[in-house]
């Protein structure tokens, strides 16, 4: 598969100010990984680890503090994004029609044309064009995501960040919308970074996923590999903590539990930024980040202990 994302080195620091004066929020420290054309690469870690903000990134909303992000031959377009929250990235004065041809306007498109492409994605995304004059708080949640994905595809992007796009939907409505994203992208190409927190979602939508903690990568691998086998102790705790639907099986798998709090990403200290919660974590792990290297084809892991 032809590389067409590349994320090198990827940080993101943010200046606080606290009673120690200022200090330095690391929200991204040092992520690099690529996204093959016509790929879906999940993205998942706990809440704060840096997996919106990795995203906005690579959608080009953030300017990286170091490190750089490159596109592959045949990308034209800007990266574009569907947000988490289809009640709040929709703008509430503007009509259906007015929010979906926005991007368009920007291109220079003129009316006419702006109005059959904007007929055109409402029946893509299931609505009708009646629906185009109409304002967001009109409609449910699952239909003004659709609207939130028909204006990011109006532009005719290659390359879409999903940042949690249907965790505030209902699990019915959840259903309809990843299939939807689905088809779109074996109807168009498209290449999706998808973000969420839900690892029964990751594993069905991605083709490789990549798991995040306090700013930095801790395991990468294809979809397969990772959920039959997890090398990072963070990763097989994150994955034994998810629900199992078979009470049964469930009542026979062994959990995990890691003791204590995501440390803060301000002024994070040397070594391993899982130490702190990781039962089999040793002296290295204190004074030496791992970096992320490869065990077997295809498959990196960031640890002292199962790193090749």
């Amino acid at each position: 598969m032809a590389e067409f994302v590349r994320g090198e080195n990827l940080k993101m620091h943010f200046p606080v100010r606290g009673h120690k004066g200022k200090s330095i929020l690391k929200a991204v420290d040092g992520v690099s990984l690529y996204i093959g054309e016509g790929e879906t690469y999940g993205l998942v870690g706990e809440s704060g680890c840096g997996k919106s903000t990795l995203g906005r990134i690579l959608a080009g909303l953030y300017t990286p503090t170091e490190g750089f992000v490159r596109f592959g031959e045949g990308f034209s377009d800007r990266p574009q994004m569907v947000f988490q929250d289809p009640y709040a990235s929709l703008d509430p004065r503007m009509t259906v029609g007015e929010i979906v041809a926005e991007p368009l306007v920007y291109a220079g498109a003129d009316r006419a044309a702006r109005r059959a492409r904007v007929e055109e994605l409402m029946s893509l995304v299931g609505l009708k064009s009646d629906h185009i004059e109409r304002y967001p708080h009109e409609f449910s949640g699952g239909q003004r995501q659709r609207i939130g994905i028909a204006r990011a595809l109006a532009g005719s992007p290659k390359f879409i960040v999903c940042d949690e796009p249907v965790s505030a939907l209902d699990v019915s409505i959840q259903a309809q919308v990843i299939n939807m994203l689905d088809d779109l992208q074996t109807r168009f190409g498209l290449t999706y970074l998808f973000i969420s927190h839900d690892l029964s979602m990751i594993r069905h939508i991605s083709h490789r996923v990549g798991v995040m903690y306090l700013g930095r990568m801790m395991e990468e691998a294809e979809n397969n590999t990772l959920y039959r086998e997890p090398l990072h102790p963070y990763t097989r705790a994150l994955f034994s903590a998810a629900p199992i639907p078979d009470p049964d099986l469930s009542a026979q798998s062994s959990r995990m539990i890691l003791q204590g709090d995501v440390p803060t990403p301000v002024d994070t200290p040397p070594g391993c930024p899982f130490r702190s919660r990781c039962p089999i974590a040793v002296e290295i792990c204190a004074d030496e980040r791992p970096e992320l290297r490869e065990t077997a084809p295809g498959h990196r892991v960031a640890c002292h202990l199962c790193a090749g």
